[in-house]
């Protein structure tokens, strides 16, 4: 058994989005082009309208990391988190008071978010270098074959990373060396922003186009594929079907999204698909026991029954504020946009119950609960923890 849930392993292209997303066109080499940044006909943000906090939640810290600029994770490990910046720095800080526990400049730009088991923590460059440190100190760093835009998954002592030629690879967490490498037939095009790659049980779950795979962590051998989505219409961009995070999983089931295509849960045990439906969504999504809860292109915030796939509640009084991808808080959901808030919604019926300030920027990662925190993160670098009540 590889692990549980809180300790796996051991322990205008592409749509009229209103932040827009990049893309690479992949092969030989990897050619990033123009990201959509809408315009004089872009939908204007749905206006905001005062809300009456049902749910208590009391900002208790600030601290300052750097600007971010690519697609961000934050790792959490008990009470501590992992972020970083652009710039290379990578911090671990409490979440319980918002200090640093260490601080550590790679004076390189970074690519893809932090990846940690809490004891080992891992980055990708922008120079398609895999660079793991412990306790603030690196250890190794190794090249890429190619970009990635997913934070590394770090487990049982192996660092696996995702790449934009959707390849997966492992490496010895302790020596850098790799240990093997599984590579699926792949469409040309590939999503800048991070994809999916988790563990469930002995199985590492990736996302490879429109389709989710387990795979053996040993050696890379192909257990199962379910697809999500299947590549369609005339050209590459329209054919762009990527499974994009985060992803919902309770005990052996994943849902997970298939960009602008669908929304599907998958029995990873088994390698069995329950079930999919049609979403026109951007971001990942997240669930609890009950429902599946997303974002769609154009705002509005959906559910989906995690029986069977049939509709839940919707709201719509977000509309076009770029939202980012939920995440279950207590009773709420968590959703930030790109004015810098953090809306808090009823997880029983989508209405608003609080909503959050930050610094302005934009929330550039999904809301994170680490510990009993909320950790929030903006494009300006500022990371904010709060306490629901």
């Amino acid at each position: 058994m590889i692990g549980t849930p809180s300790s796996p392993f051991a322990a205008s292209w592409l749509s009229a989005l209103f932040s827009g997303w990049r893309y690479l066109v992949t092969g030989l080499a990897l050619v990033l082009l123009a990201s959509c940044s809408g315009g004089a006909n872009q939908p204007k943000p749905a206006q905001l309208k005062p809300v009456v906090p049902v749910v208590a939640v009391q900002q208790i810290w600030t601290a300052r990391l750097g600007t971010v600029s690519f697609p961000m994770t934050v790792s959490a490990s008990g009470n501590n988190l992992i972020a970083a910046a652009s710039d290379g720095v990578v911090a671990a800080i409490d979440a319980r008071t918002g200090r640093d526990i260490w601080r550590l400049n790679l004076v390189t730009p970074l690519a893809a978010g932090v990846g940690s088991d809490g004891r080992m923590a891992a980055v990708v460059t922008l120079g398609n270098e895999l660079v793991v440190i412990v306790d603030g100190r690196e250890i190794w760093r190794e090249k890429l074959t190619a970009q990635a835009y997913t934070a590394p998954f770090v487990a049982g002592g192996r660092i696996f990373v995702l790449t934009a030629d959707r390849a997966v690879h492992a490496f010895d967490g302790n020596s850098g060396r790799k240990l093997w490498t599984q590579q699926r037939p792949t469409e040309p095009l590939v999503l800048r922003q991070a994809g999916v790659l988790l563990a469930v049980g002995d199985t590492l779950v990736a996302g490879l186009a429109g389709r989710i795979a387990g795979l053996n962590p040993a050696n890379g051998s192909l257990r199962w594929e379910v697809p999500i989505a299947s590549p369609r219409g005339i050209n590459d961009v329209e054919r762009l079907v990527d499974l994009v995070g985060p992803v919902s999983r309770l005990n052996e089931v994943v849902c997970v999204r298939a960009f602008q295509a669908s929304v599907g849960c998958v029995n990873a045990d088994r390698g069995v698909l329950q079930w999919t439906k049609p979403a026109d969504g951007s971001v990942g999504l997240d669930g609890d026991e009950r429902l599946v809860f997303a974002v769609e292109s154009d705002g509005k915030v959906v559910s989906w029954k995690r029986a069977d796939g049939e509709s839940g509640w919707t709201s719509d009084q977000l509309r076009y504020r770029g939202l980012t991808a939920p995440r279950v808080v207590g009773r709420s959901i968590a959703i930030g946009d790109a004015s810098g808030f953090v809306h808090l919604l009823s997880r029983e019926d989508g209405t608003l119950v609080n909503r959050l300030t930050t610094d302005g920027s934009a929330i550039v990662a999904t809301p994170t609960l680490v510990g009993e925190t909320l950790v929030v993160v903006t494009r300006a670098g500022t990371i904010f923890g709060f306490q629901p009540q």
